[in-house]
C-alpha cells in the first residue's frame, strides 16, 4: 500500500488538556486516574470503583463558536460537542484554516463505543425534544463534524467496541488510498457518564480494584475505565510532502480481521491477532524485526496481556535486541472507544519527537508471560530512536473480537525550505476570533505558548495567516525582521490587552451569538505632490521589502530612458538633488507608484483615487488612465521641462481662504493662485517679488515660503506648455477605470480622458485639492493610504472631513520611517475586513490551535427546557410589545439570555437557528400573538434574514388584518 502520512493531531484525555500536557504525562510515567467527580454519579450508592480516568470539564462547549444554540447544546451527547472541538483544533494544528476545507472531499471517520448521554436522555420519554433526536446518536457525532464544516467526504462512525478508532484509522487510510477523499479526519472518544459498563466489568471479573490499568505487570488485576477525545488529520503522504506540510508519523500500513467463532464471544484470539499484524506488516511491505517498539493493547487483564504477547511473541522472538512494548492505558486507564486513537497518538508523538515513553508499571513485569523469550521488553527508561527512519506497531483489539493492528514510520527528513524575506519589510502575525472576548483569549494563549519556546519570527507569521483566518473579529501585530519570538510574545500580550474585553461571567446561561461578519473596508489612495520629497526617501522600506523593490525598481526602468541616470540610485545614496525639479517630480512619481503597486499586490485596492498635482501621474497609472512607460516619459519630460525654465519663481502658503487674497493677487499678472488645500488653506505661486509684496500686505495672516526651484501652477510655467503637449500627444491616455478625483477639475470625472489636453492643463491650472477631496469623503471612506514620503495630504484630508473622518495610514511616514509602516499599513487594513495575500514563502512553524470558551456548561440535559408560552389575550399587545413577545420566543427556543438578542440577529447565521428549529418558531410565534392566526411558513421564511425582519413582517400583518391594540378603539 502506499503510505499515508500525520499530518495533524489533537487531544483531550485524563490529565492531559491537550498534545503537549499528553505528551508531558507520558514522558514522566504519569497517571490520569482520579476519583470519580460528584456530577458523574455517587460510587456509595451505585457501587463499583471509586476511581478512574475522566478529563476536566467535559461538560464545557463553546456554543457560540459553532452557532448551535444553547438550547441544542445542552440536548447533544457530549461526545458530540468534544469532538466538534477536538476536529477544529486538529486541522489547525495541520496548518490550515478549517473553513477553507468547506465543499472539500474530506472524510470524518470516527470511532466510538458507547453512549450514556442516550441512556440519560432518551429513557425520559416525557423531556423528548426536535434536539434530543439529533442530539444523540453514534453517527452524528461524526456527521456534526461533516456539517459545521462542510465537508464533504464520506463520513461515517464505526462501532467494534474497544478497537473503533483504530479501525476507523484503517477506514480512513483506505479511503484516502482509494481517492475517495483527499483529507481525512480519523478519531474516537469516549465519556463515562454512569457507572453500568464499570459494573459489567466488575461482575464479569474483569474489573481493577483501583480503577487502574497495569499493562504486562506482575501487579495487573484488571481493567481500569478511561476517557477521552483525540483526532489525527491524514493525507496522502506525496501530497503531504508536496504542499510542504509538517509529518508527525507515516503509517505504512493497516489491517482490520476478526476472531470469528473463537473460545467465545469476548473472549481475545491469539490467532486472530497473529493473523492482523501478519496482514499489516504485509501490507508495510516491512520485517516483524525492524519494527522498534509496539503499543499494544494492553488492557491490563491477566488473559487479555497473556494472549497479546503470545501472539506478539509469534513475530519477534529470537530477536537480537528486544522490541520495546507498552501500553497507554496505564496512565489513562481503558479509554474504550477512544482506546485505538489514543494509542495512535501516543506513537506519533514518539516517532516525531524521536523517544518512547517509559511503561507505567513496567517496574516489575509479569513473569508469566515469558516476554523476554518473545523478543519483548517494558520499557523502565524512555528509548531514545536512532537516527534513520524508526517503525513502530499499534494494536488495538475489541472485545467483540473485530481486531486491528498499525504499522507506522518516523517521518521522512526533508531539507528545510529557504525562508524568504517579509514581502511587505516586517513580519505581521494575524489571529481572527468570532468576538472581542475570544479574540483576547486566543492571542493571551499564543504569547503564552510563543513566550514558552525560541523559534524563529517568520514561521509563526506565515502559520498564522494560513490557520488562523476566517472570524469576524481580527487582529494583526508588526514585528521586525530582527525580532525574535520574545518580542513577538509582548506584542501579542499588548495586543490581547487593547483588542480584548472581560469574558462573562461562569454563572451566564449563554454567551452573546457571534459577531457577523465586517463588510471590506472602502479605501481611498492619495498620491503626494512635489514639495515632500527628501533624500533616502523610501530607502529602509526598499531594502527591507522585496514586494516595495521589485514596484520601484520596474518604475525606474520606466523613467531611465528618459531621465538618463537611475532615481532609484539617487533615493538609495541620499542625493541632495532630489530636490531638483527634474529629479524631484519622477523620484515622487517612482514612490507613489511603487507604493501602490506594492498594496494592489498583497489586495488593496483602493476605491477611490486623488492625487495632489504631480501625484496625479501615479494615481493615473492605478487608475489605469496612463501606463507605467507613458505616465514615466511624461513625468519626465514634466521635471526637464520645468528645470530649464529660469529662476526667480515661488511659492507661498497662506493661512486665509481664497476669497480674502483675490484682491492682492489680481493686480500681480505674473502671481496666480496654485492650489486651494482647504477652507483656510491657499498656495500662491508666482515671481518672488510680488509674493514678497502680498506677503508684506497679509499683516496677522500666517504665511509660508515654500521651498521649491520654481514657481509650479503658476504664468510662469507657460513656456513649457507647448513643448511638453507636444510630448504628451505621443503617449495615450484614457479613461480612468477607478474613480479619480482629479485636482484640475476638483471633481470626480466621469468620461473625460485624461489626455494630451488634460496633461498640459494639469501644468498651470490651480490644484483643487479642496473640491476634490470634499467629494471624495463624501463617499465615506473608512481609510484614507497616503501613498508618498510624507503625510501631508491626510492632515488636509482631516481638516476636511470634519464628520466621520477616516482612519488615516502612512506606509512611508517620513524621514523617521523605519521600514515597518508598509507592513502596519496593511496590518490595519487587514484587522478593518480586508482579505490580504501575505506573499508567504517559506517553512512555518505550528502553533497553539484555538483556545475554546470554557463558560457555557452542559451537563446531564444542559439548562432547564424552556417554559411553555403564557396564555395571550385574544387581542395583539401594542406595537413596541410585538419585538418584546417575538425576541421572547427566540430566546426560549435557542435557550438565549433576551440580553444576548437584537433585532439585527440572524437566526441561522448568528442563532443557529435551523429549519427545525424555525418551524418551531413560528409555533409559539402564533401561541404568544393567536390575532395574527396562522403565519403561511413560506411566507415567513422569506422574512427571516434578521430578527428585525421577522418583526417587522409580523408587525405589518398585525396592520395588515386591522387589528388594534387595547389601548386603541376599535374601527
Amino acid at each position: 500500500m502506499s503510505a499515508v502520512a500525520v499530518t495533524g493531531l489533537d487531544c483531550r484525555f485524563p490529565g492531559a488538556e491537550d498534545p503537549h500536557g499528553f505528551w508531558d504525562l507520558l514522558m514522566r510515567g504519569g497517571d490520569g486516574i482520579g476519583r470519580v467527580p460528584r456530577e458523574r454519579w455517587d460510587p456509595a450508592v451505585t457501587g463499583g470503583p471509586t476511581e478512574a480516568g475522566f478529563i476536566a470539564d467535559a461538560d464545557a462547549f463553546d456554543h457560540g463558536f459553532f452557532t448551535i444554540t444553547p438550547r441544542e447544546a445542552g440536548s447533544m451527547d457530549p461526545q458530540q460537542r468534544l469532538m466538534l472541538q477536538c476536529a477544529w483544533r486538529a486541522f489547525e494544528d495541520a496548518g490550515i484554516a478549517p473553513h477553507r476545507l468547506a465543499g472539500s472531499a474530506t472524510g470524518v471517520f470516527v470511532g466510538v463505543m458507547g453512549s450514556e448521554w442516550a441512556q440519560l436522555t432518551l429513557t425520559d420519554l416525557p423531556g423528548i425534544t426536535p434536539q434530543i433526536g439529533s442530539g444523540n446518536g453514534y453517527c452524528m457525532i461524526a456527521n456534526r463534524v461533516s456539517y459545521h464544516l462542510d465537508l464533504r467526504g464520506p463520513c461515517l462512525a464505526v462501532d467494534t467496541a474497544c478497537s473503533s478508532s483504530l479501525v476507523a484509522v484503517h477506514l480512513a487510510v483506505n479511503a484516502l488510498l482509494s481517492g475517495e477523499c483527499d483529507r481525512a479526519l480519523a478519531g474516537g472518544v469516549n465519556i463515562t457518564m454512569t457507572p453500568a459498563l464499570g459494573l459489567f466489568y466488575e461482575r464479569a471479573g474483569l474489573a481493577a480494584p483501583d480503577g487502574r490499568c497495569k499493562p504486562f505487570s506482575a501487579e495487573a488485576n484488571g481493567i481500569g475505565r478511561g476517557e477521552g477525545v483525540g483526532a489525527v488529520v491524514l493525507r496522502r503522504l506525496e501530497d503531504a510532502l508536496a504542499d510542504g506540510d509538517h509529518v508527525y508519523a507515516v503509517i505504512r500500513g493497516t489491517a482490520v480481521n476478526q476472531d470469528g467463532r473463537s473460545n467465545g464471544l469476548t473472549a481475545p484470539s491469539r490467532w486472530s491477532q497473529q493473523e492482523v499484524m501478519a496482514a499489516a506488516y504485509r501490507r508495510a511491505r516491512t520485517d516483524p524485526g525492524d519494527v522498534v517498539f509496539t503499543e499494544g493493547h494492553g488492557t491490563g487483564t491477566a488473559l487479555g496481556d497473556m494472549i497479546e504477547a503470545k501472539a506478539l511473541g509469534a513475530w519477534h522472538t529470537g530477536r537480537a535486541r528486544p522490541m520495546a512494548l507498552g501500553s497507554v492505558k496505564g496512565n489513562l486507564g481503558h479509554t474504550e472507544g477512544a482506546a485505538g486513537i489514543a494509542g495512535l497518538i501516543k506513537v506519533a508523538l514518539a516517532l516525531h519527537h524521536r523517544t518512547v515513553p517509559v511503561s507505567r508499571f513496567a517496574a516489575h513485569e509479569n513473569p508469566g508471560l515469558l516476554l523476554a523469550e518473545k523478543g519483548l521488553r517494558l520499557l523502565k527508561a524512555p528509548l531514545r530512536l536512532s537516527g534513520g527512519p524508526a517503525l513502530a506497531g499499534l494494536s488495538s483489539f475489541g472485545m467483540g473480537g473485530t481486531n486491528a493492528h498499525a504499522v507506522l514510520e518516523s517521518a521522512p527528513s526533508l531539507r528545510p525550505k529557504a525562508s524568504a524575506p517579509p514581502a511587505l519589510g516586517a513580519h505581521v502575525f494575524t489571529l481572527t476570533a468570532p468576538d472581542a472576548p475570544a479574540l483576547r483569549r486566543n492571542l493571551t494563549a499564543q504569547s503564552e505558548a510563543i513566550g514558552r519556546r525560541r523559534s524563529p519570527v517568520a514561521p509563526l507569521c506565515r502559520a498564522s495567516h494560513r490557520v488562523k483566518s476566517g472570524h469576524a473579529i481580527r487582529a494583526a501585530v508588526v514585528v521586525g525582521t530582527e525580532d525574535g519570538s520574545t518580542r513577538l510574545a509582548e506584542v501579542l500580550r499588548t495586543a490581547a490587552k487593547e483588542n480584548g474585553s472581560k469574558p462573562p461571567a461562569a454563572s451566564a446561561p449563554a454567551t452573546a451569538p457571534p459577531t457577523s461578519p465586517r463588510q471590506p473596508p472602502l479605501i481611498a489612495a492619495l498620491f503626494t505632490g512635489q514639495g515632500a520629497q527628501y533624500p533616502t526617501m523610501g530607502a529602509r522600506l526598499y531594502r527591507s521589502s522585496p514586494l516595495y523593490r521589485r514596484h520601484l525598481d520596474a518604475a525606474d526602468a520606466a523613467l531611465l530612458p528618459y531621465t538618463e541616470k537611475s532615481v532609484r540610485d539617487l533615493l538609495l545614496r541620499g542625493d541632495a538633488a532630489v530636490h531638483r525639479t527634474r529629479w524631484a517630480q519622477p523620484a515622487l512619481f517612482a514612490v507613489g507608484y511603487a507604493l501602490g503597486a506594492a498594496l494592489a499586490e498583497v489586495g488593496v485596492h483602493p476605491g477611490l483615487l486623488l492625487g495632489h498635482s504631480v501625484g496625479e501621474f501615479a494615481a493615473a497609472v492605478h487608475a489605469e488612465a496612463l501606463s507605467l512607460p507613458d505616465a514615466a516619459r511624461l513625468i519626465a519630460a514634466r521635471g526637464a521641462l520645468m528645470e530649464e525654465l529660469p529662476d526667480g519663481g515661488g511659492m507661498l502658503a497662506v493661512q486665509a481662504p481664497a476669497d480674502r487674497l483675490h484682491e492682492l493677487v489680481e493686480p500681480e499678472p505674473l502671481v496666480g493662485f496654485a492650489a486651494f488645500n482647504g477652507p483656510r488653506s491657499t498656495v500662491l505661486s508666482g515671481d518672488l517679488a510680488a509674493l514678497d509684496r502680498i506677503a508684506s500686505a497679509l499683516d496677522g495672516v500666517r504665511v509660508r515660503r515654500l521651498e521649491v526651484s520654481h514657481a509650479f501652477h503658476s504664468p510662469l510655467m507657460r513656456p513649457v506648455l507647448e513643448p511638453f503637449h507636444r510630448i504628451a500627444e505621443e503617449t495615450a491616455g484614457g479613461v480612468p477605470r477607478t474613480p479619480f478625483y482629479s485636482t484640475v477639475r476638483g471633481k470626480l470625472l466621469e468620461s473625460e480622458p485624461l489626455d494630451a489636453a488634460y496633461w498640459t492643463e494639469h501644468i498651470d491650472a490651480p490644484v483643487l485639492f479642496a473640491d476634490a477631496a470634499a467629494q471624495l469623503l463624501d463617499e465615506r471612506p473608512t481609510h484614507v493610504i497616503e501613498l508618498g514620503p510624507r503625510p501631508v495630504l491626510t492632515a488636509l484630508a482631516r481638516r476636511i472631513a470634519t464628520d466621520h473622518p477616516p482612519v488615516p495610514l502612512h506606509p512611508l511616514p517620513g524621514e523617521s520611517a523605519t521600514g515597518t509602516e508598509l507592513a502596519a499599513t496593511v496590518a490595519a487594513l487587514y484587522r478593518a475586513g480586508l482579505e490580504v495575500d501575505w506573499h508567504d514563502e517559506g517553512p512555518t512553524r505550528r502553533l497553539m490551535p484555538y483556545v475554546f470558551a470554557t463558560e457555557a456548561r452542559f451537563w446531564r440535559g444542559g439548562p432547564p427546557p424552556p417554559p411553555p408560552p403564557d396564555t395571550e389575550p385574544d387581542h395583539l399587545p401594542p406595537t413596541n410589545s410585538i419585538e418584546t413577545c417575538v425576541l421572547e420566543a427566540v430566546a426560549e427556543l435557542g435557550g438565549y439570555d433576551l440580553t444576548a438578542l437584537s433585532p439585527h440577529s440572524r437566526p441561522q447565521e448568528d442563532l443557529g437557528l435551523d429549519s427545525v428549529t424555525l418551524i418551531e418558531l413560528k409555533a409559539r410565534v402564533e401561541a404568544r400573538l393567536p390575532a395574527l392566526g396562522p403565519l403561511p411558513v413560506q411566507e415567513l421564511l422569506g422574512h427571516l434574514s434578521t430578527l428585525g425582519d421577522l418583526i417587522a413582517y409580523v408587525t405589518a400583518r398585525a396592520a395588515q388584518g386591522g387589528v388594534t391594540s387595547p389601548s386603541e378603539p376599535a374601527k
